[in-house]
């Protein structure tokens, strides 16, 4: 019995579980296609990246701009990660249906025509309609999540966590390009007759549409499709199940999901009011750009080592990793508000901690459904991440205000309390799983 299964992390047998193609091996032109399937969905997250971080952050400058009121412009932000939520169960049905190749390029054009919308309401002067436009621009955000699962479907067996975290690394690139695009995207905005703020979007649309044609063109033959016709048949395997029935009857799933909800929820609380203690507390704007882009870094440089981690030490041990890594930063911040190098240090802890929670139980959220209920739970996975984060980022603000940044730290702590209690417990179980005859 190998590492993964005596932790009670990956099920012993039936088709289309685990994170290769067939219960036995895959056959060698699905690993020629693997090899294939990542380095697109590599090109697409960059130029989905490039766009959702060019255009995010104008759009809260956008929002207080139309709304005349900057107690508007966090509905940037708000709008975005709703039109993530609203995008990813659809998106997923559609993946089932049809393959990630459709699902993920219909996401990238939803994305573009946010753009367009956007671009439209400055424009005319409408408020409502840009709220529209980010909402639909959300929907580049689920199409980065679902890439990371996509990179799963044909992977051998040991190499599923890797094969994620490499599109989940790619994220980085698209994260330090984009807002760079800033001054280029105002230059290019004005010859071309734009209004003002909205010279980026227009790299946006490019940027989707260019998404949208590599998605396209390159997943064929679509990963998803190809390991579901490769999957031994199996007249007992039972119908396919909604990603709710799977959480119902799937202690394993309901464990991941929370996991990375949980985690994703503790990073933006912090991260989201960091710029808000820092600004308070006299730093400046090149302090607060420095200190947000090495957490930035945090979340994604060094995800392919846990992705390494998850596939030799374990899921579970990762996630644990991660939320180590998140309990430090957490204490850090709230003992040591005061210092800006402590701050930053807890930052890039929370980055980190991050990105070793998500990876590692993004890899235990594609193993713990059959083959052709994995993209019904993973959407259910993002749903949930992205609802949890709003939140997340909508009460951080009161408890800011009430408790300060110190107390914002430690009151985040029951949150990894939660998941190092349910880690215990999913271990205890899987334990006496094993133990009974």
């Amino acid at each position: 019995m190998d590492k993964e299964s005596a932790e009670g992390l990956r099920p012993e047998g039936g088709p289309g579980y685990g994170l290769g193609v067939l219960s036995g091996e895959p056959g060698r032109g699905n690993q020629r296609l693997q090899r294939r399937v990542i380095p697109v969905l590599v090109g697409g997250q960059i130029l989905g990246g490039i766009g959702m971080g060019a255009t995010l952050s104008l759009g809260s400058l956008l929002a207080a701009q139309l709304s005349g009121s900057n107690a508007w412009s966090g509905m940037a932000a708000t709008m975005s990660t709703l039109g993530a939520a609203l995008a990813a169960v659809p998106l997923a049905r559609l993946a089932r249906a049809r393959g990630r190749r459709i699902s993920l390029s219909l996401g990238a054009l939803i994305a573009g025509t946010g753009a367009v919308t956007a671009i439209t309401s400055a424009a005319v002067g409408l408020f409502p309609l840009l709220l529209l436009g980010l909402m639909f621009l959300g929907a580049g955000s689920a199409v980065n999540l679902q890439a990371r699962f996509a990179a799963t479907d044909l992977s051998l067996p040991g190499s599923g966590g890797r094969d994620l975290s490499i599109v989940v690394w790619s994220t980085t690139i698209g994260a330090v390009l984009g807002p760079n695009l800033f001054d280029p995207g105002e230059s290019v905005g004005a010859a071309l007759g734009l209004p003002p703020l909205t010279g980026a979007f227009a790299f946006s649309v490019a940027a989707q549409l260019a998404a949208a044609v590599v998605y396209a063109t390159g997943l064929r033959p679509d990963p998803l499709l190809t390991a579901m016709s490769a999957r031994v048949p199996d007249p007992a395997s039972p119908r396919p199940q909604g990603g709710l029935r799977i959480l119902h009857t799937t202690p394993r799933a309901r464990y991941a999901v929370a996991a990375v909800a949980l985690s994703h929820t503790t990073m933006v609380a912090l991260m989201s009011m960091t710029p808000v203690h820092l600004r308070d507390h006299g730093a400046s704007l090149t302090v607060v750009g420095l200190t947000i882009s090495l957490h930035i870094a945090g979340m994604y440089a060094l995800s392919p080592v846990f992705g390494w981690m998850s596939d030799k030490v374990g899921r579970l041990r990762t996630i644990l990793v991660g939320q180590g890594m998140l309990l430090v930063s957490l204490v850090l911040a709230g003992v040591a508000a005061d210092s800006r190098s402590a701050v930053t240090v807890s930052l890039i802890l929370l980055g980190l901690g991050w990105s070793a929670s998500v990876v590692g139980g993004s890899a235990l959220v594609a193993e713990s459904a059959q083959l052709q209920d994995r993209p019904a739970l993973q959407g259910i996975s993002d749903l949930t991440m992205n609802a949890a984060g709003a939140t997340g980022g909508a009460l951080a603000g009161p408890v800011l205000a009430a408790a300060g940044y110190s107390g914002l730290g430690f009151i985040s702590l029951a949150l990894v309390a939660i998941v190092i209690i349910w880690s215990a417990l999913q271990s205890r179980q899987s334990t006496l799983n094993q133990e009974q005859p």
